[in-house]
């Protein structure tokens, strides 16, 4: 496991100069909504202003305005794009959040797919996580299926994972996270499936296991394309606690693409708090925030 070293660097008091304008502002806020489709309204500002200060420092820049200035003044945007979209986009994830729909997949959803397939058939189950972060959301569904696989013989799994963000897509295809992470997890998967460090400099961080990171492969994806350049075969596909960042439109659109990528009887989970989202698409809901593709 690679060590993280983190530079510790003197309290930073910004400058008035070291502030967004508000026309400043308006620009980054259009330009994230109109490309990713998250809102930034101003209460969100100080944050934003926190998160481009490290940037402008790494380039250089001595003022917000001056980054500004390069981004959209000076030609920077085209560069500097994915960078602006990783310091503002929030990636919030943990293991078996919202536990509920891990265990609906293990006794509900799962049970309902193979009776699908025909007898005989030893069906590959294709999973997709649609907002995956640095990848716990994925691995949470590997290690499910991987004790659902030990008990079916002739299972076998795929998971997708996919985020905007490329800087979380890096963290997720290490699958190093720190050891207080995985709390969440329970012990017997802990056991099977998570690393620890033994070195003294890495007793803080834990692993996947190589076997689940061979079922889980990333990819960046922006949910506000028309298109999304993956299979349209899909079993299960989790996307929680994104859409809430979307107007409803934007909502709509996106469970709309994502829904198309299920197979008949596939299955679409929302968070807890965009249970309602899939009501307006043909899908039937069969548990809470959980619908199948009809």
């Amino acid at each position: 496991m690679s060590q993280v070293l983190r530079r510790i660097e003197p309290a930073y008091e910004p400058s008035p100069a070291d502030r967004l304008t508000d026309r400043e502002f308006a620009q980054i806020a259009r330009l994230v909504t109109d490309h990713v489709g998250i809102k930034l309204p101003p209460a969100k500002r100080m944050m934003v202003e926190g998160r481009l200060r490290r940037r402008m420092r790494l380039l250089g820049h001595n003022s917000l305005s001056a980054y500004c200035a390069y981004l959209f003044d000076q030609g920077g945007l085209r560069e500097e794009f994915p960078y602006l979209i990783d310091a503002v986009t929030t990636n919030k994830t943990d293991f078996f959040r919202e536990a509920e729909h891990f265990s609906c997949l293990e006794h509900e959803i799962m049970p309902k797919l193979l009776k699908l397939r025909r007898p005989g058939e030893r069906p590959t189950i294709k999973l997709w996580s649609a907002a995956s972060s640095t990848g716990a959301e994925a691995y949470t569904m590997a290690m499910v299926m991987a004790d659902i696989a030990e008990r079916s013989n002739g299972l076998n799994y795929e998971i997708l994972g996919t985020d905007i963000s490329t800087e979380v897509l890096v963290q997720a295809k290490l699958a190093i996270y720190p050891k207080d992470m995985i709390a969440p997890v329970p012990p017997s998967m802990r056991d099977r499936y998570v690393m620890f460090g033994s070195a003294s400099s890495r007793q803080g961080e834990v692993r996947i296991v190589p076997e689940l990171r061979r079922k889980v492969r990333f990819a960046r994806l922006n949910l506000m394309d028309e298109r999304y350049p993956f299979d349209c075969e899909m079993d299960v596909i989790f996307v929680r606690n994104v859409l809430i960042y979307f107007d409803k439109p934007t909502q709509e659109a996106v469970a709309g693409r994502l829904a198309s990528h299920l197979r008949p009887g596939g299955f679409l989970i929302f968070g807890h708090s965009e249970s309602v989202i899939g009501s307006s698409l043909p899908l039937r809901q069969c548990a809470p925030a959980v619908f199948q593709r009809v």
